[in-house]
């Protein structure tokens, strides 16, 4: 488990989202952001979703440990699954956060030793890995 650390410990990484708002939302918005109280529309939607999910943190720690999904950032090393394929195991990856799969990992490795993937954020890996593994991504 040495390969998981908290996000917070890497440098910022985030996903560009889309969201589709009333135009009446859209200028209340606009009027914090105009009087001062956010620096821009994205500061004032990131400050609202983090709100949220502050006021839902015990839900959601329940909910990982119910699942008993890893929480942060989660490397996956050509190293760490050949290892994984010596000792004849396969892996159920369950991660709230960020999944790395490192780009030396062939195709063949990657099918022999990850059963299926669970993640709730997102998933970095070779285009050809992210392929090979989508019938096994949930």
């Amino acid at each position: 488990m040495e390969n998981v650390r908290t996000l917070r410990d890497m440098a910022p990484d985030s996903e560009k989202i889309t969201i589709n708002l009333g135009y009446v939302d859209l200028g209340r918005i606009d009027l914090l952001v105009q009087e001062g109280f956010y620096s821009n529309r994205s500061d004032f939607i990131r400050t609202a979703i983090r709100k949220q999910l502050d006021a839902h943190g015990e839900a959601v720690s329940r909910t990982i440990e119910r699942h008993t999904l890893e929480l942060g950032l989660r490397d996956y090393t050509r190293t760490d699954l050949e290892s994984i394929r010596a000792a004849g195991q396969v892996l159920h990856v369950k991660v709230v956060g960020l999944v790395r799969i490192a780009p030396d990992v062939s195709a063949e490795l990657a099918l022999a030793t990850i059963g299926s993937l669970t993640i709730l954020g997102g998933l970095q890996a070779p285009t050809e890995i992210k392929k090979i593994l989508a019938d096994r991504i949930r």
